[in-house]
């Protein structure tokens, strides 16, 4: 047997886990109509094939009427969905893993304009900022109606052969109780900590005399919100020896913070540019305290920060959710002494925040995740090799090199730069994004291993791309940044590519106008802003930065706010003249007809990025397909066979696709998915 600590086996009560890593309760957001069908179910079983110990279901799977999902939640009052928690659980167990599903009443964490239009319900009247409902105060009849709810969908847990149930208190119904922030109910509901643990406590009671003593439960919960007014962890070390003294629970799950909003949220689930590990010490500390089995998981996003926490006695049993989302198969790479293939977890929250604005949880960097029906995560090699020229290092280049190089094809790159990397490159200069680098060093690293032959300062053209004899070429040369159509003045405005770089410096007085809304707009007000400049932040649309979502905006507005920073939201910027040593602004709005004039010493424009396709339109003629992509076999995870057979160009001498910003402006994870989805089956 192996003396990794990662790799021992964990019991509890009769549960034996293989090893001690989880993926702990998240929401990914691939339910359908709050079941969890097919794609929900492989999502699960492909981190149980790679040999995870335990997967959690459901980030808060919603137990009653009034607790509707805010993010695909899974519905457990709904009976039908017991025989597909019965697949999963089967198909789990067959890989020889555990599951165990969270379930919660999200109590305020919700809005009352959602699925049948009920009043949310807390201990208090007072709002969450993140979902604005306000609560009506909690009665008797609901107490009891929503207990009822639990123990109905403990039952149907139990019904489909889970192997526990984790109850979230966090921010959620159960944890309002318990917070004198969220709970002025009188005695015996509210009060002291005895009185506001007594719902949870009924809760818990009635689940486990109807579930019986051979179910695991556990809570996850926070030990410290860390916020005025709240319990502070004095308070959550007796509220964990209260559970651990209850004999109602199996394990805990601790994190500390608040999720009320935003800023709470991320502080409690660290992004790219945080500290790892921030809560490892209060997890310790309660295991310590309560003898209990303890979970944890928070930005533990690498193998070595998961094999302290066990090995240091810290934790029971470590979760890497996110990092199981950029790379499914770690446990199965530690076996196999290959934890330097493990492909890493950027921090970049791409996953998160997209369900937070009511999209599916999706990996920035590995797109085969939450698609597993249609994306592998391990290629297959092709029956005949082939030559596959790629032209730019960027991520979708480096991308599609390493699927064409792992398919068994040769592959050679062409990269104009000295250095692999792109956007990704500028955006990593940027000390806070500097992990995502690892995008592209995972890349190049997997195509040196596989064989890829890199030509750096190398600017191909036709010729150059001709001269290798290709079978298929892929341009993926990216985009060069962009400027907005102004009335005047548009070669007095610098880029945010000019700032990033460091090609242009930051001006005293500085207007970022950004209507693209990605990162490049606040990264650049950000260094200029550091620099000592006066930032204002200008954008057309109602709400600045919208493609930055919501928990990477907070360490943004952390650095923005402290200093002399203004957001100016729906106001465009018409043109720009010279007057001195100064350029005067002329703002307009698309509501209406106004105009103002503003003088400011430097306007970065953040406008996203314009394709550098010359050579794809050099090429084009040449080829077979004449660049031509059957989108239908594309999303369907199909190979091109059809824009193939159609030889639309019989004289043709290679087929030839384009990916990435070198088709349009979009992000990341769209150019690796690109070409993922067309590489993997040439």
């Amino acid at each position: 047997m192996s003396r990794d600590p990662l790799l021992q086996p964990y019991t509890i009560k009769h549960l034996t886990l293989r090893n001690r890593i989880i993926t702990t309760a998240h929401e990914p957001a691939y339910s359908q109509d709050g079941i969890p069908t097919e794609l929900y179910r492989a999502y699960h079983v492909e981190r149980a094939r790679a040999g995870i110990a335990l997967t959690m279901t459901a980030g808060s799977a919603s137990t009653s009427l009034d607790s509707p999902p805010v993010f695909s939640n899974l519905l457990m009052w709904k009976d039908e969905i017991v025989p597909w928690l019965r697949q999963m659980a089967d198909a789990v167990h067959d890989e020889g893993a555990a599951i165990m599903i969270q379930l919660s009443h999200l109590g305020r964490r919700t809005r009352w304009d959602k699925a049948d239009w009920l009043p949310v319900v807390s201990p208090s009247l007072a709002r969450e900022p993140a979902h604005r409902a306000f609560p009506k105060r909690i009665e008797d009849w609901d107490m009891d109606r929503i207990i009822a709810d639990y123990v109905a969908a403990a039952q149907r847990v139990k019904a489909a052969g889970l192997d526990g149930i984790e109850f979230e208190a966090y921010g959620h119904l159960l944890d309002q109780f318990w917070s004198p922030l969220t709970n002025d109910l009188p005695a015996p509901w509210g009060g002291d900590l005895d009185n506001r643990m007594r719902f949870g406590f009924a809760m818990l009671a009635a689940v486990r005399e109807a579930v019986g003593p051979d179910m695991l439960l556990g809570v996850r919960y926070s030990v410290d919100e860390t916020v005025a007014g709240g319990y502070d962890e004095t308070d959550g070390m007796a509220m964990s020896r209260r559970l651990a003294d209850s004999g109602l629970v199996d394990f805990l799950n601790v994190v500390r913070g608040n999720i009320a909003h935003d800023a709470g949220l991320t502080d409690m689930i660290p992004i790219q540019g945080m500290r790892s590990a921030p809560h490892l010490d209060v997890a310790r500390r309660v295991r310590e305290a309560t003898g209990l089995p303890v979970f944890h998981a928070a930005k533990i996003q690498d193998v070595a920060s998961a094999r302290y926490a066990v090995e240091s006695g810290a934790v029971d049993m470590i979760g890497m959710t996110r990092a199981h989302m950029a790379d499914p198969h770690i446990v199965r790479k530690i076996v196999a002494g290959r934890e330097h293939e493990i492909r890493p977890c950027v921090g970049a929250n791409y996953c998160l925040d997209r369900i937070y604005q009511g999209g599916a949880a999706y990996c920035i960097h590995n797109p085969a995740t939450g698609r597993e029906l249609t994306m592998p995560h391990d290629v297959a090699r092709a029956d005949v090799a082939r030559k596959v020229v790629v032209i730019g290092a960027g991520p979708a280049g480096l991308e599609a090199a390493r699927v064409a190089s792992a398919r068994g094809h040769d592959v050679v790159v062409f990269e104009a730069a000295s250095q692999a990397g792109g956007q990704v490159r500028l955006t990593a200069q940027s000390p806070r994004r500097k992990e995502m680098i690892q995008i592209i060093d995972w890349r190049l690293d997997r195509c040196v291993s596989q064989g890829v032959r890199f030509a750096f300062n190398t600017w191909a053209d036709a010729q150059t791309v001709l001269a290798e004899a290709p079978d298929v070429v892929i341009v993926a040369t990216g985009g060069i940044a962009d400027t907005v159509p102004l009335e005047r003045g548009g070669d007095l405005v610098v880029t945010a590519w000019d700032i990033l770089s460091g090609d242009a410096r930051p001006g005293a007085e500085v207007l970022v106008y950004d209507d693209a809304g990605d990162h490049a707009g606040l990264q650049a007000a950000e260094l200029a802003a550091a620099a000592g400049a006066k930032v204002e932040i200008m954008t057309p649309d109602r709400s600045f930065a919208p493609e930055v979502m919501a928990m990477n905006l907070v360490p943004y507005m952390r650095a923005l706010q402290p200093r002399d920073t203004t957001f100016t939201v729906t106001y465009t910027l018409t043109a720009v003249e010279r007057v001195g040593n100064r350029l005067k602004a002329t703002i307009g709005s698309d509501y209406g007809r106004i105009e103002q004039h503003r003088m400011f010493d430097q306007i970065v424009v953040n406008h996203g990025t314009v394709p550098l396709d010359e050579l794809y339109f050099e090429l084009k003629p040449l080829s077979s397909n004449l660049g031509a992509v059957d989108y239908a076999a594309l999303v369907a995870g199909q190979p091109q066979g059809r824009a193939r057979e159609a030889g639309r160009n019989p004289a043709g001498q290679f087929e030839l696709y384009r990916i990435g910003d070198a088709v349009s402006s979009r992000n990341t994870h769209a150019a690796i998915y690109d070409a993922l989805r067309l590489v993997k089956d040439l």
